[in-house]
């Protein structure tokens, strides 16, 4: 079995990496921290292409607002029905916390989209694409199809365009991707204004009302991505018991073959378990990893406060979404059941909750 699981890990793109990023993205997904270029050659290759991606996000940023004079009359007071015109198709595993953060905004404004399930070893179902993470969404707008890659991408990209009617394929050119070397030698994608939508102040201030929400939104989607996230796999994965439990989740929900299934069960549980004892000690968690948990959820409390049942107000935002999407995946899960126990904020995950199951058409 030991072997197994060596073999199981070995490499960037192993299939434990590729299964243990279903409920969390260990290695997978870098901070801006993680960002750092190493010593050498590599180093200044990253150092460069931050410097060029940072400049494509500049330029690109600056034409928006230039473009945003002529249209902020045009679209200012658009709510447009992207269903009316848009067909998506979302690529995802099913427990993966990113696709979760993508299929919550879908949901929460009730636009239909069909999914493809992703099988994590072979991933055949995304071979079309260069861009080898899930989610994509493939977005087909008449004769044009566009693939927005990156959850926080799609998210923002797709509200940009339901606020605004901008073209989904000139939106998308606002947050040009970037790429460097990260602290461990692998070249990684990070995409520029991800947390911000392309709107005119019209919009903007119909939207959030002022500035201050608007900073607010976009601190706790990045907060979502940058931390929260990465409390998922150690929880998750914490004994061998919840990480044999995880990974019975996981071929339930996922798509696999009966053998596969079994093999992914038990070599992929006992690979991610001492994954997530790496994972633990990468992020600096506390030797019991569920108080890094309790306090996140806490702090996330805090910001909503008492005196509105959401970040966003009266309904949820981006935030709020987004910080849903990534718990949602722990569901059924003792890690979850614990969370709701030791923690403040099961009355706003309900309220979450309920508030995209009202937005869903009736069956």
């Amino acid at each position: 079995m030991a072997v197994a699981a060596r073999a199981l890990w070995s490499g960037g793109r192993s299939v434990a990496w590729r299964l243990g990023c279903r409920l969390g993205p260990g290695l997978r997904v870098q901070s801006r921290a993680g960002l750092t270029a190493r010593k050498g050659n590599p180093r200044l290759l990253g150092a460069a292409a931050l410097a060029l991606g940072g400049a494509l996000g500049l330029y690109h940023t600056a034409r928006w607002h230039l473009r945003s004079q002529d249209l902020g009359a045009e679209h200012s007071a658009a709510q447009l029905s992207l269903s009316s015109h848009l067909q998506l198709t979302l690529y995802q595993y099913k427990t993966c916390p990113f696709c979760s953060k993508v299929r919550a905004f879908l949901d929460f404004h009730a636009l239909p989209y069909q999914v493809v399930e992703v099988n994590p070893v072979r991933r055949a179902e995304i071979k079309f694409s260069s861009y080898r993470k899930v989610p994509i969404l493939l977005a087909q707008e008449g004769d044009c199809l566009q693939q927005l890659n990156d959850s926080s991408v799609i998210i923002s990209a797709l509200k940009t365009h339901l606020v605004s009617g901008q073209p989904l394929e000139e939106i998308i050119t606002y947050y040009p991707p970037m790429k460097a070397t990260n602290d461990q030698g692998k070249e990684v994608t990070e995409f520029c204004n991800k947390y911000w939508l392309m709107l005119d102040e019209k919009e903007a201030q119909r939207i959030y009302g002022g500035k201050e929400a608007r900073t607010e939104e976009m601190k706790w989607r990045q907060w979502a991505d940058d931390w929260l996230v990465h409390l998922i796999s150690p929880n998750v994965y914490r004994t061998p018991s919840e990480a044999l439990a995880s990974f019975d989740y996981i071929v339930h929900e996922g798509k696999f073959g009966a053998v596969e299934g079994a093999v992914a069960k038990y070599v992929g549980a006992a690979a991610m378990y001492f994954i997530s004892k790496r994972l633990k000690s990468r992020h600096h968690l506390q030797d019991d990893v569920r108080e890094d948990l309790y306090e996140a959820a806490n702090k996330w409390v805090a910001a909503v406060g008492k005196d509105r049942p959401f970040m966003g107000g009266q309904k949820p935002n981006l935030a709020d979404l987004a910080v849903y999407g990534v718990l949602r995946v722990m569901e059924g899960l003792e890690a979850f059941n614990d969370l709701m126990h030791h923690t403040r904020i099961q009355p706003w995950y309900l309220r979450v909750e309920k508030a995209i199951k009202e937005t869903l058409p009736v069956h």
